[in-house]
């Protein structure tokens, strides 16, 4: 049973972690990144590193650009008119923003789970190859089987739907669906895997299996989560980033956020004395 630790500002409990994070290389980092809107600045300056294998929470009020900021990092946001981004973000080093950075490689690398569970109407074994199929990253249909099998068994679903790959995945329950969608963004084996509110959709029990198989995931994935929970927060993250107004307040590891926070600001949101 994994040892816990009482959080006296949160009041909730979390996994105190094997490893230090400050062992980590960095995977990914924010250098001086600013995100427009046409006139709207929805991330100002935000500098911030993201470590590998570890699991960064991005927390902080609604509309304070938590989520702008989580695609930027797979460049989601590139589709709406007028947006300017200013800095740098480095994937291994590498600005994913230069002229000449395949965008399509990226998205490869650096996969998505969205709020919403948002498996396409066809069946579970489709959804999970969809991506596979379109990338040519499975050549022969055994190697395709295979595959998918892998991915279904690191989203913890393998068991459950085995015998019904072929039932469509709009008749799964939400939980499921959402695990669903996390193998199919693991099935093309990206590097990173962003999390934009996974579980704010979903049932208490649905919710906790999610947070289990980040524990899990996170044995190979850099993961970025973006969360309203700041229970959830507390209870899966390595590191934790508060964001306020569009601007970085705090970023270090998540027991010192939560128990000795630098910014009172900080104090002040997770004590629920705004937000």
């Amino acid at each position: 049973m994994p040892a816990t630790r009482d959080f006296p500002l949160l009041k909730t409990e979390v996994r105190l972690r094997a490893q230090e994070p400050k062992e980590r290389p960095e995977k990914m980092r924010v250098a001086n990144l600013s995100f427009r809107y046409a006139a709207k600045k929805a991330v100002d300056s935000v500098t911030m590193p993201f470590y590998e294998r570890l699991i960064t929470a991005i927390i902080g009020p609604s509309g304070c650009g938590k989520s702008t900021l989580l695609r930027t990092l797979n460049r989601m946001n590139d589709t709406i008119p007028g947006i300017i981004v200013e800095g740098k973000i480095l994937l291994d080093g590498q600005d994913i923003y230069a002229p000449r950075f395949d965008v399509i490689h990226l998205r490869r690398r650096v996969g998505m789970v969205f709020q919403q569970p948002n498996p396409f109407p066809k069946s579970i074994y489709d959804n999970v190859a969809f991506g596979l199929r379109i990338n040519g990253l499975a050549p022969s249909r055994a190697e395709l089987d295979d595959r998918v099998e892998r991915a279904l068994r690191q989203a913890a679903l393998w068991s459950e739907v085995k015998d019904r790959l072929h039932r469509n995945a709009l008749q799964l329950s939400g939980g499921e669906q959402q695990r669903v969608c996390i193998a199919r963004a693991l099935a093309v084996q990206p590097e990173v895997l962003l999390m934009d509110e996974p579980a704010s959709a979903l049932d208490p029990i649905s919710t906790a299996k999610i947070e289990e198989l980040m524990f899990e995931l996170k044995k190979d994935y850099t993961i970025v989560i973006v969360t309203h929970n700041m229970q959830q927060a507390a209870r899966v993250s390595d590191y934790t980033a508060f964001l306020l107004s569009g601007t970085l307040v705090e970023f270090s590891p998540t027991p010192q956020l939560f128990t000795t926070p630098a910014d009172l600001r900080t104090e002040s949101y997770i004590t629920g004395r705004f937000g």
